[in-house]
Protein backbone atom coordinates (compact mmCIF):
# COMPACT_ATOMS: atom_id res chain seq x y z
CA UNK A 1 0.00 0.00 0.00
CA UNK A 2 2.91 2.51 0.89
CA UNK A 3 5.43 1.29 -1.33
CA UNK A 4 5.15 3.87 -4.05
CA UNK A 5 5.36 6.78 -1.36
CA UNK A 6 8.42 4.91 0.75
CA UNK A 7 10.40 4.52 -2.53
CA UNK A 8 9.39 8.05 -3.27
CA UNK A 9 10.94 9.29 -0.26
CA UNK A 10 14.43 7.01 0.11
CA UNK A 11 14.91 7.33 -3.25
CA UNK A 12 17.28 10.51 -4.38
CA UNK A 13 17.92 10.39 -8.01
CA UNK A 14 17.58 14.56 -8.94
CA UNK A 15 19.92 17.47 -10.19
CA UNK A 16 22.36 17.91 -7.41
CA UNK A 17 23.93 21.17 -6.54
CA UNK A 18 26.60 22.53 -3.59
CA UNK A 19 25.95 26.60 -3.68
CA UNK A 20 28.13 28.79 -1.39
CA UNK A 21 27.41 32.00 -0.16
CA UNK A 22 31.02 33.95 1.03
CA UNK A 23 31.06 36.74 2.92
CA UNK A 24 33.52 38.43 4.92
CA UNK A 25 32.17 37.21 8.46
CA UNK A 26 30.51 33.97 7.54
CA UNK A 27 30.40 31.26 4.52
CA UNK A 28 27.29 28.73 4.12
CA UNK A 29 26.97 26.27 2.25
CA UNK A 30 23.84 24.13 0.82
CA UNK A 31 23.84 20.83 -1.11
CA UNK A 32 20.30 20.57 -2.60
CA UNK A 33 18.19 18.07 -4.83
CA UNK A 34 16.00 19.00 -7.54
CA UNK A 35 16.34 22.46 -5.64
CA UNK A 36 15.21 21.36 -2.05
CA UNK A 37 18.00 21.63 0.40
CA UNK A 38 19.36 18.22 1.83
CA UNK A 39 22.75 20.07 3.78
CA UNK A 40 23.37 23.02 5.19
CA UNK A 41 26.37 23.76 6.60
CA UNK A 42 27.80 27.19 8.30
CA UNK A 43 31.36 28.49 9.38
CA UNK A 44 31.72 31.94 10.71
CA UNK A 45 34.98 34.24 10.56
CA UNK A 46 36.11 34.08 14.31
CA UNK A 47 35.32 30.31 14.86
CA UNK A 48 38.04 28.26 15.83
CA UNK A 49 37.89 25.46 13.83
CA UNK A 50 38.84 22.91 16.59
CA UNK A 51 37.13 19.58 15.62
CA UNK A 52 39.75 17.28 13.69
CA UNK A 53 42.72 19.28 14.90
CA UNK A 54 45.64 16.93 16.41
CA UNK A 55 47.27 18.95 19.87
CA UNK A 56 50.24 17.86 21.44
CA UNK A 57 48.66 18.35 25.09
CA UNK A 58 49.72 17.90 28.65
CA UNK A 59 47.70 15.95 31.31
CA UNK A 60 46.52 18.31 34.12
CA UNK A 61 44.49 16.18 36.34
CA UNK A 62 43.77 12.26 36.22
CA UNK A 63 40.25 11.78 37.25
CA UNK A 64 39.67 7.56 38.41
CA UNK A 65 35.93 8.79 39.34
CA UNK A 66 35.27 9.80 35.71
CA UNK A 67 37.64 7.12 33.96
CA UNK A 68 38.96 10.29 31.91
CA UNK A 69 41.35 13.02 32.32
CA UNK A 70 41.72 16.79 31.47
CA UNK A 71 44.28 17.90 29.18
CA UNK A 72 45.80 21.39 28.49
CA UNK A 73 45.60 22.41 24.92
CA UNK A 74 46.50 25.84 25.19
CA UNK A 75 43.12 26.53 24.57
CA UNK A 76 40.21 28.20 27.21
CA UNK A 77 39.16 25.59 28.57
CA UNK A 78 40.73 21.67 28.79
CA UNK A 79 39.94 18.85 26.97
CA UNK A 80 38.14 15.72 28.64
CA UNK A 81 39.41 12.69 27.32
CA UNK A 82 38.12 8.86 28.53
CA UNK A 83 40.75 6.48 29.53
CA UNK A 84 39.74 3.91 27.48
CA UNK A 85 40.71 6.63 24.34
CA UNK A 86 44.26 7.08 25.79
CA UNK A 87 46.09 4.04 24.52
CA UNK A 88 45.60 3.99 20.81
CA UNK A 89 44.78 0.78 19.39
CA UNK A 90 43.36 -0.87 16.35
CA UNK A 91 40.24 -2.12 17.93
CA UNK A 92 39.60 1.32 19.25
CA UNK A 93 39.65 2.42 15.65
CA UNK A 94 36.40 3.12 13.53
CA UNK A 95 36.39 1.33 10.29
CA UNK A 96 35.23 4.46 8.34
CA UNK A 97 34.79 8.46 9.05
CA UNK A 98 31.75 7.25 7.79
CA UNK A 99 29.23 4.24 7.47
CA UNK A 100 30.41 2.30 10.28
CA UNK A 101 27.51 0.64 12.47
CA UNK A 102 29.10 -0.69 15.13
CA UNK A 103 29.56 1.15 18.55
CA UNK A 104 32.20 2.52 19.81
CA UNK A 105 31.12 1.25 23.47
CA UNK A 106 31.74 -2.62 22.68
CA UNK A 107 35.48 -2.06 21.42
CA UNK A 108 36.67 -0.13 24.47
CA UNK A 109 39.68 -1.42 25.99
CA UNK A 110 39.87 -1.70 29.61
CA UNK A 111 42.38 0.12 31.38
CA UNK A 112 43.17 0.35 34.90
CA UNK A 113 43.61 4.13 36.81
CA UNK A 114 47.31 1.85 37.62
CA UNK A 115 48.03 1.72 34.02
CA UNK A 116 46.75 5.24 33.01
CA UNK A 117 48.85 6.66 35.99
CA UNK A 118 52.02 5.22 34.83
CA UNK A 119 52.37 6.20 31.28
CA UNK A 120 50.44 9.63 31.61
CA UNK A 121 51.95 11.15 35.23
CA UNK A 122 50.35 14.55 35.78
CA UNK A 123 52.27 17.36 33.67
CA UNK A 124 53.21 14.53 30.87
CA UNK A 125 52.70 14.61 27.33
CA UNK A 126 49.98 13.49 24.50
CA UNK A 127 49.04 13.36 21.06
CA UNK A 128 45.60 13.65 20.87
CA UNK A 129 42.70 14.81 18.39
CA UNK A 130 39.56 16.57 18.87
CA UNK A 131 36.85 15.04 18.04
CA UNK A 132 34.05 17.39 19.75
CA UNK A 133 34.46 20.89 20.29
CA UNK A 134 33.60 22.96 23.39
CA UNK A 135 29.79 22.75 24.08
CA UNK A 136 28.12 25.08 26.80
CA UNK A 137 30.39 24.67 29.86
CA UNK A 138 31.71 21.71 28.89
CA UNK A 139 35.30 21.47 27.33
CA UNK A 140 36.78 19.51 23.82
CA UNK A 141 36.32 15.89 23.65
CA UNK A 142 39.31 14.22 22.30
CA UNK A 143 41.00 10.94 21.51
CA UNK A 144 44.45 9.52 21.22
CA UNK A 145 43.28 7.52 17.76
CA UNK A 146 44.24 10.12 15.33
CA UNK A 147 43.29 10.46 11.91
CA UNK A 148 44.15 12.32 9.14
CA UNK A 149 41.40 12.68 5.79
CA UNK A 150 42.62 12.83 2.39
CA UNK A 151 40.01 13.01 -0.47
CA UNK A 152 39.66 9.11 -1.20
CA UNK A 153 41.67 8.08 1.89
CA UNK A 154 41.48 8.65 5.85
CA UNK A 155 45.27 7.74 6.84
CA UNK A 156 45.49 6.33 10.91
CA UNK A 157 48.89 6.32 12.25
CA UNK A 158 50.23 4.35 14.23
CA UNK A 159 48.27 0.71 13.52
CA UNK A 160 47.72 -1.79 10.85
CA UNK A 161 44.20 -1.08 9.83
CA UNK A 162 43.44 -1.47 6.52
CA UNK A 163 39.71 -1.29 4.92
CA UNK A 164 36.83 0.24 2.95
CA UNK A 165 33.77 2.06 4.05
CA UNK A 166 30.91 0.35 4.69
CA UNK A 167 28.90 2.70 3.07
CA UNK A 168 30.74 1.09 -0.20
CA UNK A 169 28.20 -1.31 -0.38
CA UNK A 170 28.93 -3.35 -4.22
CA UNK A 171 30.82 -6.69 -3.76
CA UNK A 172 33.02 -6.28 -6.45
CA UNK A 173 34.00 -2.75 -5.95
CA UNK A 174 34.62 -3.79 -2.25
CA UNK A 175 37.18 -6.26 -3.53
CA UNK A 176 38.53 -4.51 -6.55
CA UNK A 177 39.84 -1.57 -3.53
CA UNK A 178 41.00 -4.09 -1.29
CA UNK A 179 43.43 -5.46 -3.68
CA UNK A 180 44.48 -0.98 -4.47
CA UNK A 181 44.48 -1.14 -0.47
CA UNK A 182 47.26 -4.66 -0.83
CA UNK A 183 49.49 -2.51 -3.32
CA UNK A 184 49.39 1.15 -2.03
CA UNK A 185 52.96 2.56 -0.72
CA UNK A 186 52.10 3.06 2.91
CA UNK A 187 54.72 4.40 4.84
CA UNK A 188 55.64 3.11 8.57
CA UNK A 189 52.75 1.80 10.47
CA UNK A 190 50.39 3.94 9.10
CA UNK A 191 46.37 2.58 8.86
CA UNK A 192 44.43 3.07 5.85
CA UNK A 193 40.65 3.52 5.01
CA UNK A 194 39.43 4.47 1.37
CA UNK A 195 36.26 6.88 1.99
CA UNK A 196 32.89 6.81 0.59
CA UNK A 197 34.51 9.31 -2.66
CA UNK A 198 36.70 6.22 -3.56
CA UNK A 199 34.13 4.13 -5.44
CA UNK A 200 35.45 4.32 -8.83
CA UNK A 201 38.52 5.95 -7.97
CA UNK A 202 41.74 5.06 -10.15
CA UNK A 203 45.01 3.33 -8.76
CA UNK A 204 46.47 6.66 -9.38
CA UNK A 205 44.36 8.93 -7.50
CA UNK A 206 44.72 6.97 -4.58
CA UNK A 207 48.74 6.69 -5.18
CA UNK A 208 48.11 10.82 -4.99
CA UNK A 209 46.03 10.78 -1.76
CA UNK A 210 48.38 8.68 -0.07
CA UNK A 211 51.60 10.91 -0.85
CA UNK A 212 49.81 14.11 -0.04
CA UNK A 213 48.59 12.52 3.58
CA UNK A 214 52.28 11.36 4.51
CA UNK A 215 53.38 14.92 4.00
CA UNK A 216 50.89 16.32 5.94
CA UNK A 217 52.09 13.31 8.80
CA UNK A 218 55.60 14.30 8.58
CA UNK A 219 54.59 17.59 9.38
CA UNK A 220 52.42 16.24 12.72
CA UNK A 221 55.60 14.19 13.73
CA UNK A 222 58.11 16.89 13.07
CA UNK A 223 55.52 18.87 15.89
CA UNK A 224 55.40 15.97 18.08
CA UNK A 225 59.20 15.89 18.56
CA UNK A 226 60.48 19.34 17.90
CA UNK A 227 57.48 21.79 19.86
CA UNK A 228 56.55 22.11 23.32
CA UNK A 229 53.16 21.59 24.72
CA UNK A 230 50.57 22.64 24.21
CA UNK A 231 50.16 23.04 20.71
CA UNK A 232 48.13 22.49 17.64
CA UNK A 233 50.07 20.40 15.42
CA UNK A 234 47.20 19.98 12.78
CA UNK A 235 44.09 21.76 11.69
CA UNK A 236 41.53 20.73 9.42
CA UNK A 237 40.66 22.88 6.26
CA UNK A 238 37.65 25.74 6.17
CA UNK A 239 34.60 25.03 5.26
CA UNK A 240 34.51 25.24 1.46
CA UNK A 241 37.73 22.95 0.83
CA UNK A 242 36.13 20.26 3.46
CA UNK A 243 32.77 20.40 1.39
CA UNK A 244 35.03 19.99 -1.77
CA UNK A 245 37.28 17.41 -0.80
CA UNK A 246 33.97 15.33 1.34
CA UNK A 247 30.85 16.22 -0.67
CA UNK A 248 32.56 16.77 -4.65
CA UNK A 249 31.27 13.19 -5.98
CA UNK A 250 30.03 11.70 -9.66
CA UNK A 251 26.53 12.73 -8.22
CA UNK A 252 27.41 16.43 -7.98
CA UNK A 253 26.10 18.32 -11.35
CA UNK A 254 27.55 21.42 -10.33
CA UNK A 255 29.47 24.06 -7.74
CA UNK A 256 28.18 27.35 -8.17
CA UNK A 257 29.83 30.18 -5.35
CA UNK A 258 29.42 33.99 -5.63
CA UNK A 259 32.84 34.76 -5.46
CA UNK A 260 35.27 34.75 -8.35
CA UNK A 261 38.46 34.40 -6.04
CA UNK A 262 36.65 31.76 -4.35
CA UNK A 263 35.30 30.18 -7.46
CA UNK A 264 39.33 29.90 -8.40
CA UNK A 265 40.82 28.41 -5.06
CA UNK A 266 38.29 25.82 -5.70
CA UNK A 267 39.47 24.39 -9.43
CA UNK A 268 42.84 24.79 -7.54
CA UNK A 269 41.38 22.26 -4.43
CA UNK A 270 39.73 20.26 -7.22
CA UNK A 271 42.76 20.03 -9.48
CA UNK A 272 45.18 17.79 -6.98
CA UNK A 273 42.22 14.72 -7.36
CA UNK A 274 40.09 15.65 -10.36
CA UNK A 275 40.62 17.54 -12.68
CA UNK A 276 37.83 17.01 -14.83
CA UNK A 277 36.24 18.23 -12.38
CA UNK A 278 36.96 21.63 -12.87
CA UNK A 279 34.41 22.49 -15.00
CA UNK A 280 31.44 21.57 -12.85
CA UNK A 281 32.68 24.47 -11.22
CA UNK A 282 30.83 28.31 -11.54
CA UNK A 283 30.81 31.91 -10.59
CA UNK A 284 27.50 33.38 -9.27
CA UNK A 285 27.66 36.79 -11.05
CA UNK A 286 23.62 37.69 -10.66
CA UNK A 287 22.38 41.00 -8.44
CA UNK A 288 20.00 39.16 -5.98
CA UNK A 289 21.96 37.45 -3.67
CA UNK A 290 22.97 33.85 -4.34
CA UNK A 291 20.29 32.51 -1.67
CA UNK A 292 17.73 34.25 -2.80
CA UNK A 293 18.29 33.12 -6.55
CA UNK A 294 18.12 29.98 -5.71
CA UNK A 295 15.04 30.28 -3.30
CA UNK A 296 17.63 29.07 -0.64
CA UNK A 297 17.18 32.09 2.29
CA UNK A 298 12.85 31.06 1.89
CA UNK A 299 14.29 27.35 2.64
CA UNK A 300 16.30 27.95 5.84
CA UNK A 301 13.61 30.50 7.36
CA UNK A 302 11.50 27.42 7.24
CA UNK A 303 13.47 24.88 7.61
CA UNK A 304 14.65 26.92 11.46
CA UNK A 305 11.14 27.35 12.73
CA UNK A 306 9.88 26.05 15.55
CA UNK A 307 6.47 24.39 13.07
CA UNK A 308 7.55 22.75 9.86
CA UNK A 309 4.79 22.31 7.40
CA UNK A 310 4.70 19.12 5.52
CA UNK A 311 3.70 18.60 1.62
CA UNK A 312 0.55 16.50 3.39
CA UNK A 313 -0.72 19.29 5.57
CA UNK A 314 0.88 17.84 8.55
CA UNK A 315 3.52 19.47 10.34
CA UNK A 316 6.15 19.00 13.36
CA UNK A 317 7.05 20.65 16.08
CA UNK A 318 10.67 21.28 16.99
CA UNK A 319 11.82 22.14 20.91
CA UNK A 320 15.26 22.16 20.98
CA UNK A 321 16.18 21.74 25.07
CA UNK A 322 19.79 21.05 26.96
CA UNK A 323 19.42 17.60 27.54
CA UNK A 324 17.22 16.28 24.15
CA UNK A 325 15.32 17.36 20.85
CA UNK A 326 11.68 16.92 21.21
CA UNK A 327 9.92 16.38 17.89
CA UNK A 328 6.11 16.01 18.20
CA UNK A 329 3.58 15.06 14.83
CA UNK A 330 0.60 16.74 13.88
CA UNK A 331 -1.76 15.34 11.66
CA UNK A 332 -2.58 19.47 10.56
CA UNK A 333 -4.61 19.56 7.41
CA UNK A 334 -3.78 16.02 6.33
CA UNK A 335 -6.76 14.82 4.49
CA UNK A 336 -5.64 11.90 2.15
CA UNK A 337 -6.09 8.22 2.99
CA UNK A 338 -8.93 5.94 2.95
CA UNK A 339 -8.89 5.23 6.61
CA UNK A 340 -7.62 7.26 9.55
CA UNK A 341 -4.83 4.44 9.88
CA UNK A 342 -3.53 5.12 6.47
CA UNK A 343 -4.09 8.89 6.78
CA UNK A 344 -1.52 8.18 10.00
CA UNK A 345 0.81 5.99 8.11
CA UNK A 346 1.29 8.21 5.52
CA UNK A 347 1.98 11.39 7.34
CA UNK A 348 4.49 9.37 9.91
CA UNK A 349 5.99 8.60 6.58
CA UNK A 350 6.62 11.82 5.19
CA UNK A 351 7.71 12.91 8.81
CA UNK A 352 10.25 10.54 8.75
CA UNK A 353 11.85 11.64 5.57
CA UNK A 354 11.46 15.32 6.96
CA UNK A 355 13.37 14.45 10.03
CA UNK A 356 16.00 12.86 8.77
CA UNK A 357 16.45 16.16 6.85
CA UNK A 358 16.08 18.44 9.37
CA UNK A 359 18.73 16.70 11.73
CA UNK A 360 21.17 17.27 8.93
CA UNK A 361 19.92 20.81 8.18
CA UNK A 362 20.43 22.17 12.10
CA UNK A 363 22.68 19.64 12.82
CA UNK A 364 21.01 18.40 15.76
CA UNK A 365 23.33 15.83 17.97
CA UNK A 366 22.68 14.09 21.26
CA UNK A 367 19.77 12.13 22.31
CA UNK A 368 16.70 13.11 19.98
CA UNK A 369 13.13 11.30 20.87
CA UNK A 370 10.57 11.78 18.53
CA UNK A 371 6.49 11.09 19.28
CA UNK A 372 5.23 9.47 15.92
CA UNK A 373 1.19 9.64 16.20
CA UNK A 374 0.07 6.08 17.56
CA UNK A 375 -0.52 3.53 14.87
CA UNK A 376 -2.60 0.41 15.85
CA UNK A 377 -0.79 -2.40 13.42
CA UNK A 378 2.73 -3.36 14.51
CA UNK A 379 3.30 -3.69 10.91
CA UNK A 380 2.66 -0.09 10.14
CA UNK A 381 5.05 0.61 12.99
CA UNK A 382 8.27 -1.03 11.70
CA UNK A 383 7.43 0.30 8.12
CA UNK A 384 7.89 3.25 9.82
CA UNK A 385 10.89 2.40 11.83
CA UNK A 386 12.35 1.08 8.84
CA UNK A 387 12.00 3.80 6.57
CA UNK A 388 13.14 6.48 8.75
CA UNK A 389 16.22 4.38 9.13
CA UNK A 390 16.43 4.34 5.58
CA UNK A 391 16.24 8.06 5.33
CA UNK A 392 19.20 8.33 7.71
CA UNK A 393 21.57 7.09 5.05
CA UNK A 394 22.23 10.32 3.65
CA UNK A 395 23.33 11.45 7.06
CA UNK A 396 27.22 11.11 7.54
CA UNK A 397 27.27 12.02 11.08
CA UNK A 398 27.18 8.42 13.15
CA UNK A 399 23.26 7.18 14.49
CA UNK A 400 21.77 4.85 16.90
CA UNK A 401 17.93 4.25 16.40
CA UNK A 402 15.59 2.13 18.65
CA UNK A 403 12.35 1.24 17.88
CA UNK A 404 9.15 2.36 18.44
CA UNK A 405 8.36 2.25 22.23
CA UNK A 406 4.79 0.76 23.30
CA UNK A 407 3.89 4.67 23.69
CA UNK A 408 4.65 5.55 20.10
CA UNK A 409 8.31 7.00 21.28
CA UNK A 410 11.26 7.02 19.04
CA UNK A 411 14.61 7.07 20.67
CA UNK A 412 17.96 7.74 18.67
CA UNK A 413 21.32 9.21 19.32
CA UNK A 414 23.21 11.09 16.67
CA UNK A 415 26.58 12.45 16.66
CA UNK A 416 27.35 15.54 18.18
CA UNK A 417 30.78 17.20 17.10
CA UNK A 418 29.41 20.89 17.34
CA UNK A 419 26.55 22.77 18.89
CA UNK A 420 23.49 22.67 16.77
CA UNK A 421 22.75 25.75 13.76
CA UNK A 422 20.37 26.86 16.43
CA UNK A 423 22.80 27.32 19.08
CA UNK A 424 25.38 29.12 17.08
CA UNK A 425 23.02 31.24 14.66
CA UNK A 426 20.52 32.44 17.59
CA UNK A 427 20.61 34.22 20.85
CA UNK A 428 17.73 34.33 23.52
CA UNK A 429 15.33 36.36 22.94
CA UNK A 430 16.40 39.45 25.60
CA UNK A 431 12.40 40.00 25.91
CA UNK A 432 11.32 37.06 27.11
CA UNK A 433 15.03 35.16 28.21
CA UNK A 434 15.15 32.17 25.42
CA UNK A 435 11.24 31.26 27.67
CA UNK A 436 9.61 31.91 23.87
CA UNK A 437 6.35 33.20 26.16
CA UNK A 438 5.53 36.20 28.88
CA UNK A 439 3.39 36.50 31.38
CA UNK A 440 0.00 37.14 30.07
CA UNK A 441 -2.11 40.52 31.18
CA UNK A 442 -4.05 38.62 33.48
CA UNK A 443 -1.24 36.87 35.13
CA UNK A 444 0.60 40.28 35.31
CA UNK A 445 -2.99 41.42 36.68
CA UNK A 446 -2.75 39.05 39.59
CA UNK A 447 0.96 39.65 40.74
CA UNK A 448 0.16 43.34 40.49
CA UNK A 449 -2.62 43.41 42.80
CA UNK A 450 -1.20 40.96 45.04
CA UNK A 451 1.59 43.29 45.52
CA UNK A 452 -0.36 46.40 45.79
CA UNK A 453 -2.21 44.56 48.80
CA UNK A 454 1.12 43.87 50.62
CA UNK A 455 2.96 47.38 50.34
CA UNK A 456 -0.73 48.95 51.56
CA UNK A 457 -0.50 46.38 54.56
CA UNK A 458 2.80 46.98 55.65
CA UNK A 459 1.75 50.91 55.35
CA UNK A 460 -1.50 50.29 57.88
CA UNK A 461 -3.35 53.42 55.85
CA UNK A 462 -6.31 54.88 57.63
CA UNK A 463 -9.88 56.15 56.63
CA UNK A 464 -8.43 59.54 57.38
CA UNK A 465 -4.57 59.43 56.30
CA UNK A 466 -4.84 57.44 53.04
CA UNK A 467 -1.94 56.12 51.28
CA UNK A 468 -1.65 57.23 47.69
CA UNK A 469 0.46 54.93 45.57
CA UNK A 470 1.49 55.04 41.30
CA UNK A 471 1.55 51.75 39.76
CA UNK A 472 3.70 51.84 36.53
CA UNK A 473 3.33 49.44 33.86
CA UNK A 474 3.04 48.06 30.46
CA UNK A 475 0.66 50.12 28.29
CA UNK A 476 -0.53 46.22 27.51
CA UNK A 477 -1.03 45.57 31.19
CA UNK A 478 -3.12 48.92 31.87
CA UNK A 479 -5.29 47.87 29.59
CA UNK A 480 -6.29 44.61 31.28
CA UNK A 481 -6.42 46.91 34.63
CA UNK A 482 -8.94 49.39 33.03
CA UNK A 483 -11.01 47.31 31.24
CA UNK A 484 -11.93 44.18 33.13
CA UNK A 485 -10.12 44.36 36.46
CA UNK A 486 -11.44 48.01 37.98
CA UNK A 487 -13.95 47.26 40.37
CA UNK A 488 -11.45 44.70 41.96
CA UNK A 489 -8.93 47.47 42.69
CA UNK A 490 -11.76 50.12 43.54
CA UNK A 491 -12.65 47.35 45.95
CA UNK A 492 -8.52 46.73 47.28
CA UNK A 493 -8.67 51.13 47.72
CA UNK A 494 -11.93 50.82 50.26
CA UNK A 495 -10.63 48.03 52.07
CA UNK A 496 -6.76 49.14 52.87
CA UNK A 497 -7.85 52.85 52.61
CA UNK A 498 -5.49 53.74 49.63
CA UNK A 499 -5.83 55.78 46.17
CA UNK A 500 -4.53 54.40 43.30
CA UNK A 501 -3.05 55.77 40.21
CA UNK A 502 -2.21 53.76 37.13
CA UNK A 503 0.79 55.16 34.52
CA UNK A 504 1.32 53.77 31.36
CA UNK A 505 5.37 53.65 29.97
CA UNK A 506 6.22 52.04 27.12
CA UNK A 507 10.13 50.97 28.20
CA UNK A 508 8.70 48.67 30.64
CA UNK A 509 8.87 45.43 29.63
CA UNK A 510 5.56 43.99 30.24
CA UNK A 511 6.38 41.68 33.14
CA UNK A 512 7.82 44.50 35.15
CA UNK A 513 6.19 46.92 37.32
CA UNK A 514 6.98 49.60 39.95
CA UNK A 515 5.00 51.09 42.88
CA UNK A 516 5.66 54.18 44.80
CA UNK A 517 4.60 57.00 47.07
CA UNK A 518 2.64 59.68 44.69
CA UNK A 519 3.66 62.26 46.39
CA UNK A 520 7.24 61.49 47.94
CA UNK A 521 8.35 59.63 44.74
CA UNK A 522 9.76 57.00 46.99
CA UNK A 523 9.91 53.52 45.76
CA UNK A 524 7.75 51.00 47.44
CA UNK A 525 8.22 47.88 44.94
CA UNK A 526 10.03 46.91 41.82
CA UNK A 527 9.60 44.01 39.98
CA UNK A 528 12.79 44.07 38.31
CA UNK A 529 14.84 46.11 36.48
CA UNK A 530 13.64 47.85 32.95
CA UNK A 531 14.61 46.60 30.18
Amino acid sequence: MFKKLVKSLTRREGKKEIIINKESLQTRVVVQEDGRLEDFSIERSSDDRIVGSIFKGKIQNLEDGLQAAFVDLGLKKNAFIHYWDMIPEDAARLEAEEGTSRRSSNRRKKVSSEEIAKRFPVGSEIVVQVTKAAIGTKGPRVTANLSVPGRYLVMMPGTKLKGVSRKIEDAKERERLKKVLARLPVPGENGIIVRTAGAGARKVSFVRDIRALTEVWKEIEDGIQNKPAPVRLYQEPDLVERVVRDSLTEDIDRIVVDSKDEAARIKTVIARFARRARVRVQAYEGDAPIFEHFDIERQLDNAFSRKVWLKSGGYLIFDETEALVAIDINTGRHKGGSNQEESIVQVNLEAADEIARQLRLRNIGGLVVVDFIDMKQKKNQNLVYRTFKECLHLDKARTNVLPLSPLGLLEMTRQRQEESVRATTYANCPYCDGRGKVLSALSMSVRIQRRIAEVMRRHKASEANQLPIRITVNPSVLERLRTEDEALLVQMEEKFHGHLTFVADKNYHIEDFSISHKDTGEELFASREKK
